[in-house]
């Protein structure tokens, strides 16, 4: 086999459809577009979520609820988690850099640590938030905590 020889594969290629030039391209004609009507016009967009005249979905469904677009998202772990977690990845500081490395959260998560459960080891927290009994039960296992904005 030479260079000058190589060919896609079979079907890997098609012919560009060259509409609006003339009967010789086998578009001619209406130019694919059928016969009439503003859909066959130049200049003609479709409205999104256009349903022909029937109510469109996003008025036939009714509203519910209130989404505040204030609200802050964290990703929660338990105190009993942890022990599990650092002993599993090998964390001996967790922080939001190793949570992310290690897989366990997404790059702009927030990351709270809640108060059930129990914990033995010894680890430095730099998280976004903690809950008040975490708190208590995290110093108390001699650990320490760091708020991270």
């Amino acid at each position: 086999m030479k260079l000058h020889e190589l060919r896609p594969a079979k079907g890997a290629t098609h012919k560009e459809k060259r509409i609006g030039r003339g009967d010789g391209s086998g578009h001619g004609g209406t130019s694919t577009k059928g016969t009439k009507g503003q859909q066959s016009r130049t200049g003609y967009k479709r409205k999104m979520a256009h349903e022909g005249g029937q109510m469109p979905i996003q008025r036939r469904i009714p509203k519910r609820g209130f989404n505040n677009v204030l609200r802050v998202e964290y990703k929660v772990f338990n105190v009993g988690q942890i022990d599990h977690l650092s002993e599993t990845y090998n964390i001996k500081e967790f922080s939001l850099e190793n949570l992310y490395v290690n897989g366990l959260i997404a790059q702009n998560d927030r990351v709270k640590i809640l108060g059930n459960g129990e914990i033995k080891a010894k680890l430095a927290f730099k998280v976004n938030a903690v809950s008040g009994k975490a708190k208590s039960v995290i110093e108390a296992a001699g650990g320490t905590i760091e708020i991270v904005k």
